[in-house]
């Protein structure tokens, strides 16, 4: 890559640090994308994919495979730490995670598609919004603009600390868990604190509950892989010296390798809080948020991968479990042969989401590079 097409690229990737957006508001971050991309003139650019989503095509009119990469608009609910001059300029978001890193490298590649045709079929460039909560991926899919865009491969790069720089995690199958967010909610009966037993406290459920959900995994039989359930919050009451608490909230974080086992589990927990809350006499709702399916890497798309990092003289680790956090990349790979890939960030930088977590500007070449080659290794390019 070009000394001055680097230095413009860092500048691009800054300037996302300085501003970023939480999940559902990259309002002016797609803006920012919009102005950037256009002078690499696409041939088509959809806007408002699945909200504030979009998506720079570049196309051959001749017929072919068509190759989607994904990066996110978004960034955390999360004060930053770090002190340097392009921190972010909102006092609780910043981009912990890489987010900022992930678009520049679909930039990168839009910068030199302006300059060389496609031998066959199309490129897409999607900036996806709300990966953070899970709700972005599948919007953007079931919008009806994305009929348009049916990829025949479609590929991710999320950056991962701890792994040595520059070094390309990949896999032929599940390459990150499955999770969802459970709320249960239960109610009672206010009462005098002084009369304890003149209302109906869930504070007994809520222990019996908080036991039982954490030992839950271990306890099951039936599952394929690993499981785990994670409690994240808790709430009984208001604080009112003079009340007996007749209200409480429980989340938690249910995850697991397989989304067959993620189902199971969710089962279990309601029919293990269903049990107490009826024999405490407590009324009960749960509710699910945050849901993300497993990230299952197609064979073939995985492939491609490989010959690409090999080719770029790039270090390739294979998966031999998948990593327990979620991604939801994995409503694409879902509905097409995709992969998820990691690209290492240094054995001692910071982890995603840490508050003094920066995304490495000497991976942006490296990016760049692989997902460029990928397109050749489909035979776009």
């Amino acid at each position: 890559m070009k000394k001055q097409s680097l230095e413009h690229l860092i500048k691009i990737r800054h300037e996302l640090h300085r501003h970023p957006e939480i999940s559902g508001e990259e309002k002016e971050t797609a803006i920012r994308i919009l102005s950037w991309l256009k002078p690499y003139k696409p041939d088509n650019i959809i806007t408002g994919l699945g909200g504030y989503g979009l998506a720079a095509i570049y196309s051959s009119n001749i017929e072919g495979p068509v190759i989607m990469f994904r990066a996110e608009l978004d960034a955390l609910p999360l004060k930053e730490g770090n002190i340097f001059e392009y921190r972010s300029n909102e006092s609780q978001v910043a981009h912990l995670c890489g987010h900022d890193g992930h678009m520049t490298f679909l930039l990168g590649l839009a910068e030199h598609l302006s300059v060389q045709r496609l031998k066959q079929g199309k490129i897409v460039l999607l900036f996806q919004p709300a990966e953070e909560t899970g709700m972005g991926a599948l919007k953007a899919i079931n919008d009806p603009n994305f009929i348009t865009l049916q990829p025949d491969f479609v590929f991710s790069i999320h950056n991962l600390p701890g792994l040595p720089m520059h070094q390309v995690i990949t896999s032929d199958q599940r390459f990150a868990a499955a999770s969802t967010g459970m709320i249960l909610r239960l109610q009672g009966r206010t009462s005098h604190a002084a009369e304890p037993g003149k209302g109906r406290s869930p504070v007994q459920a809520v222990s019996k509950i908080l036991d039982k959900l954490e030992a839950l995994p271990g306890e099951m039989q039936n599952l394929k892989a690993f499981s785990l359930l994670t409690i994240i919050h808790t709430k009984i009451g208001d604080v009112a010296f003079g009340t007996t608490p007749g209200d409480a909230v429980v989340m938690a974080t249910l995850r697991a390798y397989e989304d067959e086992d993620l189902k199971k589990l969710s089962v279990a927990a309601k029919e293990i809080i269903e049990l107490i809350a009826r024999s405490e006499n407590l009324e009960f709702e749960i509710t699910y948020t945050e849901s993300f399916p497993a990230t299952v890497n197609h064979p073939e798309a995985a492939d491609l991968v490989k010959s690409a990092a090999k080719t770029s003289e790039l270090d390739v680790h294979n998966l031999t479990e998948p990593f327990k956090w979620t991604e939801d990349f994995g409503h694409f790979t879902s509905k097409f042969k995709g992969a998820l890939i990691g690209l290492g960030s240094g054995e001692d930088h910071p982890a995603l989401h840490n508050s003094n977590y920066d995304f490495p500007d000497e991976l942006i070449p490296t990016g760049v590079r692989l997902i460029t080659e990928i397109c050749r290794k489909a035979g776009v390019l």
